[in-house]
Order: structure tokens, then C-alpha cells, then sequence
């Protein structure tokens, strides 16, 4: 049976994508970088090599663990800042209207923040029927906030049913073991259509909707009193008078939106003498130049504005996210705003 290399091209059993293999965190757990560049944790018994390391195409052979097991290297350029309240892990979805002042027709932004000194392998589902759905996934690290999705009205049916699961790890040290959480939560949806449920939080500037997962690492259960509510109801006195929980490696303010025109007539006064490809690598090094500015802000939001057109422009920016800011997220921007005409890149 072949076993499963660093470079192997997979796909995925149960559920739509893949991508190429970047490490290995266990004999259980595969690091697959997918096609948007964003590096997946996924059980190894869920992957099927379908291209070799050696560019060798194959049919669907079982997955194997190599007897030597290659580390994956996180991110180690910024070190971690821990705090002794980290070592319990406190988890939340944070929901923010887009436009507060007009709440019967804005969208929405979905936050998971992560107030802890632990990286999380983190999932995000909604149900369907008798099914999940992953939203989102991907590794969250310590005392941190990621931008999860934005949505509208017309999708609030989706959300009635979430679930959040994670697995917490220490990158090169020792720490104390904690257990796999996994939470569902009911969204009210009704809540989003009323201004007051949107209040003062201890994460954001703006007023939002926030639902815990876990605090001080007692998970959320809506459906049952169980031991761990009743410790969390005796522990909330002495965590609300001992503990801020704003930490302050959690950047608290949101940065305003940044928009960049890229319709050439707004980068200069005059493009006479310029043929199509050199208007687009003028375009492109705009791009890059906003986007080497803006690397170090973690969480802000750029809208590129580049027009619906033939998708040339748009296609080449997707390109450049996907082999430059592989750490980055890309999405369509606001179609009441922008159009088809824009897409919105957060730093992460």
C-alpha cells in the first residue's frame, strides 16, 4: 500500500477539495495545504493520493503513515505572549453587523476568538438536515481573533445549528493536557433583527452577539445542566472579580475597511502608449504595494476594487493571494456595496 508523502497530491474522502501534503502532527493527523493556500488538519484515513511527490498519477489506494514522521513547522516569527489566565481557555463566536444603524438590512461578520496561550485545530459546521456542513477550518493561534465569514439574512436559516469543535497543542514546550471540545449551539435568529441583542463584549469596540463555547476551559451545553455548568455558575463570581477578561495580545480595536481602486484611470493620469499587460502589472504592483503595508495588521480588512470585466485582474489577484499571502484570507466583497466588482482581503 503506498503510504502517504510530503508532496503527494490527495483528495479527500467524506468531503469536496484536497490539496498537497505539508507534514504529518501525528500518525493519525495530516497537514494538507488545500487550493485557497490554508493548511488543513485531516485524519489520514480521510486522504487518497491521487499524484505521488514523483508526479506518479494514481487510482485510489489506501493512505499509510511513513515510519519517520516529518514536523510541521508553524509560524515561529512571533513569539507568543502568554498570560497565566491563557493556561484556561476561554472560546467565543463573536457576531457583528455590518451596519448597525440600518439592522432590518445589513449583513453580518462571524468572529472565533480564541483567548488562550493554546494553538486550536479548529472547526466550524452548520447543520443541514441530518448533516453537517464545515464552514470553516484551520489552526487558530494563541490570543487571537480570526475572521470566520460574512453573511446575510438570507442565510440566517443555515445558522440555527452550529457546532464548533477543537483540539488544543503547545508549539516546542510542554503543557497540560486538555480534552477535545466539541459544542452545538442553537443561533437565535430572531436576535439579529433586534437592536438591543447586540451589546457592549469584552473583544470588540462595536456591539455584538456572543456565544461561548467554552470559559476557563468548561465547554458550553445548552441542552443539559451537566457538572461542568454547575462549576462554571460557582466559578463566575471569583473570574468576574479576579479576572479582566479582555487579554491585551487581542487587538480590541477594528480597523476601519481600506479601499483601493484599481480601475487604472484612478492609479494615473494618463495610460496612452500602455498596452494591456503592462496596465495589468501596473495594476498588480498597486496591489502588492497596499498589501506589504498592511501585512503586519492582523485582521484588517482591504477591498480591492478591480470591476467585473473579463475576470482578468480578478483572477490575477486570486493567483498572487494564493502564491504570496498564502496566510490570507480572500473572499467576494459586499455585493450591495461593490457589486460583482471587488474582493475583500483580510490579513491573518
Amino acid at each position: 500500500m503506498k503510504k502517504l508523502q510530503i508532496g503527494d497530491k490527495v483528495r479527500f474522502l467524506n468531503t469536496v477539495g484536497g490539496g498537497q501534503v505539508k507534514g504529518f502532527l501525528n500518525k493519525q493527523l495530516v497537514i494538507v495545504e488545500d487550493e485557497n493556500g490554508f493548511d488543513v488538519p485531516v485524519l489520514v484515513s480521510e486522504c487518497v493520493v491521487v499524484e505521488t511527490a514523483g508526479n506518479e498519477k494514481l487510482g485510489q489506494p489506501e493512505a499509510e503513515v511513513p515510519d519517520k514522521e516529518p514536523v510541521v513547522h508553524l509560524n515561529e516569527t512571533n513569539l507568543i505572549s502568554e498570560t497565566a489566565e491563557g493556561e484556561k481557555i476561554t472560546t467565543c463566536l463573536v457576531y457583528l453587523p455590518v451596519d448597525i444603524k440600518n439592522i432590518t438590512q445589513t449583513s453580518f461578520e462571524c468572529y472565533f476568538v480564541n483567548d488562550s496561550n493554546y494553538y486550536l485545530f479548529f472547526n466550524y459546521m452548520s447543520r443541514e438536515n441530518n448533516s453537517w456542513k464545515s464552514r470553516f477550518n484551520g489552526i487558530v493561534e494563541p490570543n487571537t481573533q480570526i475572521f470566520i465569514e460574512e453573511f446575510d439574512k438570507s442565510q440566517l436559516n443555515d445558522l440555527e445549528k452550529v457546532c464548533v469543535q477543537f483540539v488544543s497543542f503547545k508549539h516546542n514546550k510542554t503543557y497540560r493536557f486538555k480534552n477535545p471540545v466539541s459544542v452545538e449551539l442553537r443561533i437565535d435568529t430572531v436576535k439579529f433583527y433586534k437592536l438591543h441583542s447586540f451589546t457592549e463584549n469584552d473583544y470588540f469596540d462595536e456591539k455584538a452577539l456572543v456565544y461561548y463555547i467554552t470559559r476557563d476551559d468548561i465547554p458550553e451545553w445548552e441542552m443539559l445542566v451537566s457538572a461542568g455548568d454547575i462549576q462554571r455558575a460557582m466559578q463566575e463570581k471569583n473570574v468576574s472579580e479576579d479576572r479582566p477578561r479582555v487579554q491585551k495580545v487581542l487587538r480590541k480595536e477594528k480597523d476601519p475597511v481600506i479601499e483601493v481602486d484599481l480601475h487604472i484611470n484612478q492609479l494615473i493620469d494618463s495610460q496612452e502608449g500602455m498596452n494591456n499587460a503592462e496596465i495589468l502589472e501596473f495594476q498588480l504592483r498597486k496591489f502588492n504595494e497596499v498589501m506589504q503595508e498592511n501585512l503586519k495588521r492582523k485582521g484588517q480588512k482591504i477591498v480591492f476594487i478591480h470591476g467585473k470585466g473579463d475576470g482578468v485582474l480578478k483572477n490575477a489577484l486570486l493567483k498572487e493571494i494564493r502564491n504570496r499571502y498564502k496566510n490570507c484570507y480572500s473572499q467576494d466583497a459586499s455585493f450591495s456595496k461593490y457589486g460583482f466588482g471587488a474582493t475583500m482581503v483580510t490579513i491573518r
